[in-house]
Formats: structure tokens, sequence, C-alpha cells
């Protein structure tokens, strides 16, 4: 029987910060070495940041990843770290080379590849690593661009007496693939991770893992990136296994935090006790015996994926303050209540600009909203720029603009307007476009669709109502106002860009619309398919012929938050030209 205490960093790195992600590493060894951990793990590619795209193409990047792992691996004593990184191979052999045996390799003509990697380091060296040998190119990964399949070689490696074996992200989600055959060889498999948030997506993990433990009769640590980054969200959740696929021990989700298990490898089964979890500036908490990390709801977690999402962006991007347009409608609402949870009320500013065709109760509401939130609400009544730009393109088009031309004159000024605090004021502009708004092309180029981040781009309209519904009874079950006024969710949704107009008067109702546009976007049917699944004919056409005459608008949207298996961006990417039809 062996025991190890192992810890799991859960950390949140910045991609290409590796001063500021190496010194993350050596703050969770820090601590994981003060509660006498054996082996603490961190996430896949932890000390670049996931995922480097193009700066893996750099030679001075992996220049200075390398030297982040040696000051990693310099810093090690008692306690043992395995961590993502990238490392340089020669093509022909697989052989690991340092920078000087790269730089020869490249000027004699020979191949020099990049592995994504698993390096166990201790006692002020690095002990080996693991080349991730199934690499993803599918989803948002694309990860053959940049390096190369690592060769199936059985390594296994000791600490504290337990035989570790040692994988990378894909290689464990696979049956029959290289973790199975870790089977006989090791005790304990210790998955390093970058696995990006979807809706249900733990209870997946989970699962897939529970697999893994049966097909190798292992236990599993699976360690998990938190963090946003770009459109992606990683969630955490990091967890632990035992041999029985028991769930031992389990990070939360969508924070930092250092989890501790004491796992006893017997033969068969693992027990474990004694877990500890931490955020990065509290005291660790002993649990004993382990409590299990309370779960989110569906809703809940879309929640937070978003809230981190939208902070880490600005965050990491350098903003500080956003400026938010409110016109009193559900989705500007929503995405002024999560900036003010993800930055707080004072970093957040609204602007109302009303209209000749915006109604008192619209103006009314976006006033009680910035009141309940806390958050400064500037006026900007848009009617003199709208009859001067009126009055301009009246000059060619021989008479004032009417219908289309009018209202996304009206959006561009909106627009125009907020752009222009943000370059006076350094607030980056968060867009209101929901997810079927940019399915369908219901929205305005330069218009509502002009600012820096898109918050609930991936969002569905009927999910933007759950949302805020979600956010009210939190705030109730908290004992505090809901910030969210009643009257924005019960009203019927409307751009407001005409005398009494409504969504429904273009699109269908969004309780069909929403399920066509999962069908024909995410599970990526025919229109054919849908019809004989048990779609409205006409709800499919309409939808099919708005999706796919919407690309190009699509292409010229910022980015947002990812929370579904298939947002757009990343996830598909579909011809502008295109004459394939449904």
């Amino acid at each position: 029987m062996g025991t190890i205490r192992l810890a799991l960093g859960q950390i949140n790195p910045t991609v290409g910060a590796l001063e500021a992600n190496l010194a993350l590493a050596i703050e969770a060894l820090e601590r994981a070495e003060a509660q006498g951990a054996d082996l603490l793990v961190l996430p896949e590619l932890a000390l670049t940041g996931y995922p480097p795209e193009d700066l893996l193409f750099k030679g001075g990047f992996i220049t200075e990843a390398e030297s982040a792992l040696a000051a990693l691996a310099s810093v090690t004593r008692s306690t043992a770290v395995v961590v993502g990184t990238v490392e340089r191979m020669l093509g022909s052999t697989g052989e690991l080379l340092d920078i000087n045996d790269a730089r020869h390799a490249q000027r004699h003509g020979e191949v020099v590849h990049l592995a994504n990697s698993a390096a166990l380091l201790s006692q002020g060296q690095c002990l080996g690593s693991v080349h991730k040998q199934l690499l993803p190119n599918y989803g948002v990964f694309d990860e053959r661009r940049w390096f190369t399949p690592g060769a199936p070689v059985l390594s296994s490696f000791t600490v504290a007496g337990v035989e570790l074996g040692l994988s990378v992200c894909e290689d464990l989600w696979q049956p029959e693939g290289p973790a199975a055959r870790l089977s006989g060889r090791a005790s304990l498999i210790v998955n390093v991770n970058a696995s990006p948030f979807s809706r249900g997506r733990q209870e997946e993990r989970i699962a897939m893992v529970r697999e893994r433990v049966a097909e190798t009769g292992c236990a599993v640590a699976y360690v998990n990136l938190v963090g946003g980054q770009d459109e992606l969200v990683f969630d955490g959740g990091s967890f632990i296994l035992d041999a029985s696929g028991e769930l031992i021990a389990e990070a939360p989700r969508f924070v930092e935090a250092l989890v501790l298990a004491d796992l006893a490898v017997p033969d068969r089964p693992s027990t474990a006790s004694a877990v500890l979890v931490s955020g990065p500036n509290e005291a660790p908490i002993r649990l004993s015996p382990p409590v299990p990390v309370q779960p989110l709801d569906s809703v809940g977690e879309v929640y937070d994926a978003l809230m981190l999402g939208t902070h880490d962006y600005l965050a990491k991007s350098g903003f500080r303050d956003v400026v938010i347009g409110l016109s009193g409608g559900i989705d500007s609402t929503l995405v002024a209540a999560l900036a003010v949870d993800a930055l707080g009320a004072e970093h957040v500013r609204g602007v109302a600009m009303p209209s000749r065709y915006s109604s008192d109760g619209s103006i009314e509401d976006a006033a009680d909203l910035a009141a309940r939130l806390g958050i400064t609400l500037h006026q900007l009544p848009i009617e003199e720029g709208h009859q001067a730009l009126s009055a301009m393109l009246g000059r060619v088009l021989g008479s004032e603009p009417l219908g289309l031309t009018d209202e996304n004159l009206q959006s561009r000024i909106r627009g125009l307007l907020l752009m222009g605090l943000s370059n006076a004021r350094g607030w980056i502009v968060l867009t209101t476009g929901n997810k079927s708004e940019m399915a369908t092309g219901y929205s305005t180029l330069y218009g509502d669709s002009a600012g820096g981040f898109a918050v609930i781009k991936d969002c569905p309209k009927t999910l933007v109502y759950e949302l805020c519904a979600w956010r009210n009874a939190k705030a109730l079950r908290d004992g505090l106002q809901a910030p969210i006024p009643e009257v924005v969710i019960s009203k019927a949704p409307s751009a407001e860009l005409r005398p009494d107009q409504f969504d429904a008067d273009s699109l269908p109702p969004y309780e069909l619309l929403d399920p066509a546009l999962e069908a024909y976007v995410e599970d990526d049917l025919t229109a054919e398919e849908m019809i004989a699944a048990g779609f409205d004919p006409e709800v499919v056409a309409r939808v099919a012929t708005l999706v796919d005459g919407s690309e190009y608008k699509r292409r010229q949207m910022p980015p947002g938050v990812r929370i579904t298996a298939k947002g757009f961006g990343r996830d598909r990417r579909m011809p502008i030209t295109n004459r394939f039809k449904h």
C-alpha cells in the first residue's frame, strides 16, 4: 500500500504572461508544501496559458516557456509538481531538445516539433515528461496546427511510493486510448486539463473519468484550468476519483482553489480522507470527512460562466470600466447585471439613448434598473442627431429615410455615441445582442453590434429570460432586493425603432425560434431533417434563410463568452459566400 497527499492546483493563468503564470505556480507550490503535499498537480499548459495559439510559432515564446519550466523545477523541494507546458522535440526521434540543441537541429535542416506536455518536477530538476498523443482538432480546438502528437511511450513515475501515470487532457477522454495502456503500470493516473465550459460539461467529465477508472483500475486525479480566455471560459471543477469510481474530492467551479486529499492506494480499492479546499487568499479549511462541493444548477452555472468570462476578458486585456446602452429591454438589463456582479457597480456606466419611438415605460425601466444596480445612468436623447442625419441622407435620397434605413440609422447613432464615450473615457462598450439575434441577423452592423465584448452572444433569448429570473431569485434568497425590475421580464420584447414595433413582427416566437436555431446551428441538421424531426416547415424555412443570410454580419461581431457546445466563432466556421441552401 502507498499513501500520497495530492494537491490539485486549480489556477487561473493568462495566455502569454509567463512570469505571472510562473508566480501563480510557485504560490500554489508553497501552499501545497505548507500542507505537506507529496505532489502538486497544475493544469494543461499552465505556464503558457491556454490556448496560446500562434504564439507557439514564436521561438522567443517557446524559449521563455522553457525558462519558466526550469525556474519552477529549481524551487521544488519536498513537494513534486506535475505541470502542463510546451516542449521542443526532434521530429525523427521525439527526443526532447533544449534551446541550444533546437538551434543546432534547425541549422542542420532537421525539423523541430512542439509537444503539449505534462512534466514531473522534483528536488530541483525535471524528472521526465509525457507528451499529449491525441490532439483535438474539433470545436474550439486546433491543436494539430501547433503540436505534434507524442509517441505512445508508456512512462510511469514513483512519487511517495505510488506509481503514477501522467496524461494530458484528451489522452484520458478516449476509450481504449493512451490512458488505457497505463492499466497495470500505475495505481494513479494524473491528468492535466484545459477543458472549456459548456452547459452540463462537469457531469460529462465525471462520467468520462469513471469510465477510465473502470477501464484501467486506477484512481484518477483530474485537474482543470479556471478562468476566461477570449471567448472561452474554463470552469475548474478539478476532482479525484478513487479506484472504485467514488468522488472523493472536488474543487469549486469558476474560482481558483487548492484541493488536498490523502489518497491511500492499495492493490484495490483506494481510500481517501482529509480533504482541504481553499481559495488563493484563504487559509486552508480542513474538511473531514470530505464535504462535496454544492453543485450548480444549469442556469446558475451559465450565469457564473458569463460573469467569469466577462471579468477575465476585461482584466486580462487591461480594461477597468465598461459602458452599456440601457434601453429598458431584457438583453441590456441582463448585461448590466452581469457587469455589476463581475466588476462592481463603480466600474459600470449606463447610457439611456431614447428616440422619438421610445416609450416612457422603457425610459423608466432603464432608470429603475440603474438605481437597483447602483450604477450611474447618463441620458443622451438621440432626436437631435436623428434629425440631422436624416436630413443629410435626404439630400441624396430625395426624401428623409424610411423603413429599415431609418431604423438602422437610429441604432448606428447609438453605437456612435457609445464608441465616442469609449474613446473619450477609456470605457469598453459591452454589446447586448443575444444568440437568437446573432443567428437571425436581427441586429444592426455598426449599431447595436458596435463594441468590444459581446457578453451574451451565445445565450438564446429564452435563456436570457431564465438568467434574469435566476438572478432575481438568488437576490431574494440572499435577502436582497431583486436587481431586475419585474416589468422588464414580463413585457414583450421590442427594439422600439418604429411605432408599435415588437420582435414577433420580424421573427417567429422565441419559444419556437430557439429550439429551431439549436437544431440548425448546434446540431447541424438540414431543413429537411428538421421537418422530419417535427419542426414546423414555415419556421424551418424562415430560420434557415435568416441564419444563412447573416453569416457576413456574424463575422464582424465582437468576441463574447461561449456557453454552449457550439457558439458562433471558433466552433462554427461557415463560408460567407455559400450557395448550399439549407
